[in-house]
């Protein structure tokens, strides 16, 4: 009887379940690793992400489904159980990328969650015809983007989203790369005003200089590589003022770079560009007759010189 008393007297104690740390690995249908990629397990709130090499680690209890997903890849879901490790390859899917938008500071947003207008094309796209200057080859890709551009050789591009708002300001669009502002000013050298170096702001004109004259040097955007863009995202409106401030009241261009990845997988990518100047092309001047002069009524408004120092006036 003592023996069965102390028997009811012991507690029981509940047995936990066992949990482990289960590491694992996200791969390309190559074997490229896929950073970023969403790991977690079926009917769970919580999970994490994989690293830049691919690997990551979740806690298990040994049994359950993972779901995995990564942008651009098929949705694809592990049976873990009895499992220590695992190594899972994605597919590629041939869905449109376009409805994943990226704002300030690297965010992606859904297109549909934005409250302004914005659009996306790939690099590749702005590209496919050979440009030594990105913004040129947004022209006619855009919806509401205005490209002006001469035909010199380095001139500048103008960009003016939804029209010129401003007849003394700037009206260029805002260049942001990996959300790095740059001023898309217009350098002139030699302007009228200033015989210097200088940098002009106008943008009224269809090149943008304004009323200041002087060579057309181009503008930051010339400075972009075209093959090292990934996308780019034209965010419209005066909304997107909030993400950039001021300086992007007229809207902004926003350029994400391509990004380095593990692996032997090697691109090279060249481009030239060549131009020709046709002198036939060029006005026919005259140096032999002027207006003349009227403040000389005596001879009938004109002075006479002997300019070739020839003797005869």
């Amino acid at each position: 009887m003592l023996i069965a008393a102390l028997a009811l007297g012991v507690p029981c104690q509940k047995a936990k379940a066992q949990t482990i740390d289960l590491p694992g690995k996200v791969l390309e249908e190559n074997g490229d690793p896929i950073p970023g990629a969403s790991v977690r397990f079926q009917g769970s709130k919580g999970g994490t992400v994989t690293k830049e090499d691919g690997t990551f680690t979740i806690k298990s209890s040994l049994k359950g489904t993972l779901i995995i997903t990564a942008l651009g890849h098929a949705d694809k879901t592990v049976d873990v159980t009895g499992k220590t490790s695992i190594v899972v390859s994605l597919t590629k899917t041939n869905k449109e990328l376009d409805q994943v938008v990226v704002t300030a500071l690297g965010i992606r947003r859904s297109k549909n969650t934005l409250p302004y207008a914005a659009q996306t094309i790939s690099g590749d796209d702005a590209n496919k015809v050979r440009v030594s200057n990105i913004a040129g080859g947004l022209s006619g890709k855009v919806s509401g983007l205005e490209i002006r551009q001469n035909n010199s050789i380095g001139g500048s591009v103008n960009v003016v989203i939804r029209g010129i708002k401003s007849l003394s300001y700037n009206n260029q669009a805002l260049f942001v790369v990996d959300g790095a502002p740059l001023d898309n000013s217009i350098r002139v050298s030699g302007s009228n005003t200033n015989p210097g170096s200088s940098t002009n702001t106008g943008g009224t004109s269809a090149t943008g200089l304004g009323s200041t004259g002087g060579y057309d040097l181009g503008n930051t955007a010339s400075d972009i590589n075209p093959d090292d863009i990934q996308s780019i995202n034209v965010l419209k409106g005066a909304a997107a003022t909030a993400l950039y401030g001021s300086r992007a009241a007229n809207g902004v261009i926003m350029i994400t770079t391509k990004r380095g990845r593990a692996g032997t997988n090697i691109a090279v990518n060249a481009g030239a560009t060549v131009g020709n100047i046709d002198p036939s092309t060029f006005v026919t001047q005259q140096k032999e007759y002027g207006a003349g002069r009227s403040d000389n009524l005596a001879t009938g408004g004109f002075i006479s010189r002997d300019i070739f120092n020839t003797g005869t006036p």
